[in-house]
C-alpha cells in the first residue's frame, strides 16, 4: 500500500486573507455603515463633486452598494490573485498591493462621505478630499504588510546533470550582490514622465489635488524598477522593496550563460518581465545579463555588469555539488 503524496500548494493561506476576506470586509463595512445612519443621511447623498461643489446624488443605498461593487470588482479583482499559490511571487505583490491600495482609497473616500452628510443637506457636502491621502496610505500599508506575507510555493526541481562544458566558470565567490535597477538619471527621467501628464490635467482644470493621488502612484512605479541581485551558496534571489520577487535554490541550476540584452527590443520594455511561460527577467539596462536555466523548465535573464563573475560561479558550483553526490 503506497501512501499518497500531496500534490503542490493551489491556495497561498495569506493571499487569500489580504487578497479576498480583506476586499469583502472593505465593501461590507460601506454598506453596514450605510444602513446604520441611514435615518440621519438625506434622501439623496452627494457621490459626485465638480471642483468644491457635488453635482451628483444617489440614495445612500444605491450608492453603498454601487461602491461595494467597485471595490470587489476593481480593488478585489486585482488583489485576489495573490491567493493563487503557483502564480508568480512578484506579480502577486504588485497586484495585491495595488488592489489594497484601491480598496483603502474608496472605502474612506465612502465613509468620509457618508459621515460628513450625517444631519445635514447633500447640497452643502464638502467633497472627503483628505480621505482621498489617507485611504490611499492606509491601503498601501495593507497591501504591503500582505506582501511580505506571501509565500513562493512553486514545485522545486533538483538539477541531475552538470552545465554544458562550453558554459563559463569562475571562481565561487560567494556571496556576490549587485544592484541592478536603473541609473539615477533614468528613474528621474521616467518619474518626469510619468508625473507630466497629470501635471497639465491639473494645470488646465485649476484643481491640484488629485496630484495627492498620483504623485505615490508615480513612486511606486518608479519602486517597481530597482531591485537587488543576490547569489549565495543557498541560492539566487531578486529583491525588490525589500522582499524577495524571485527565488530559486542554487541546486535547481542547469547552467548559467551571459549575453547582451536590450530591454525593450528584447523582452518590451524594462523591470520585471515574463516573456513565455517559466521565462522571467529583471532588465534595467542596455548590456551584459546573466540567462540562468533551471531543471524545472524556469528561465532567468537579470541585466547585470557581473553576468559573467555570476555564471562562472553558478556553473562551477554546480559541478562541484554534482561531484559530490
Amino acid at each position: 500500500m503506497t501512501t499518497p503524496t500531496s500534490g503542490p500548494r493551489v491556495i497561498d493561506p495569506a493571499g487569500v486573507i489580504f487578497g479576498i476576506v480583506v476586499p469583502i470586509l472593505g465593501a461590507a463595512a460601506g454598506v453596514v455603515l450605510t444602513y446604520v445612519l441611514e435615518p440621519r443621511l438625506p434622501e439623496q447623498i452627494a457621490t459626485h463633486w465638480s471642483g468644491s461643489s457635488p453635482d451628483g446624488f444617489m440614495s445612500p443605498t444605491s450608492s453603498a452598494w454601487s461602491m461595494a461593487a467597485i471595490v470587489l470588482l476593481v480593488g478585489g479583482g486585482c488583489s485576489a490573485i495573490a491567493a493563487l499559490a503557483q502564480a508568480q511571487l512578484m506579480m502577486r505583490r504588485i497586484m495585491l498591493l495595488l488592489g489594497l491600495t484601491v480598496v483603502g482609497l474608496i472605502v474612506a473616500v465612502e465613509i468620509a462621505m457618508i459621515v460628513g452628510q450625517v444631519d445635514a443637506t447633500a447640497t452643502d457636502a464638502a467633497m472627503p478630499a483628505e480621505a482621498l491621502g489617507l485611504g490611499l496610505a492606509l491601503g498601501a500599508v495593507v497591501g504591503l504588510i500582505g506582501a511580505s506575507l506571501l509565500r513562493d510555493y512553486r514545485v522545486r526541481a533538483v538539477a541531475t546533470e552538470a552545465p554544458s562544458a562550453d558554459l563559463p566558470r569562475g571562481a565561487v565567490e560567494l556571496p556576490i550582490t549587485d544592484q541592478v535597477g536603473m541609473s539615477v538619471g533614468g528613474l528621474t527621467g521616467t518619474a518626469l514622465a510619468l508625473a507630466a501628464p497629470a501635471v497639465l490635467v491639473c494645470w488646465i482644470a485649476g484643481v491640484w489635488w488629485p496630484l495627492g493621488l498620483y504623485v505615490p502612484v508615480v513612486l511606486l512605479a518608479v519602486t517597481l524598477l530597482q531591485f537587488r541581485l543576490v547569489v549565495d551558496t543557498d541560492g539566487i534571489r531578486v529583491q525588490n522593496m525589500g522582499m524577495s520577487a524571485i527565488e530559486y535554490g542554487t541546486d535547481e541550476v542547469l547552467g548559467a550563460k551571459v549575453r547582451e540584452v536590450r530591454p525593450f527590443q528584447d523582452f518590451g520594455g524594462w523591470g520585471l518581465k515574463t516573456k513565455g511561460r517559466g521565462n522571467y527577467a529583471v532588465v534595467t539596462r542596455t548590456g551584459p545579463a546573466v540567462v540562468i536555466t533551471f531543471a524545472c523548465g524556469h528561465q532567468l535573464t537579470v541585466t547585470t555588469p557581473r553576468a559573467e563573475e555570476i555564471a562562472g560561479a553558478l556553473n562551477t558550483l554546480a559541478d562541484r555539488r554534482l561531484a559530490r553526490s
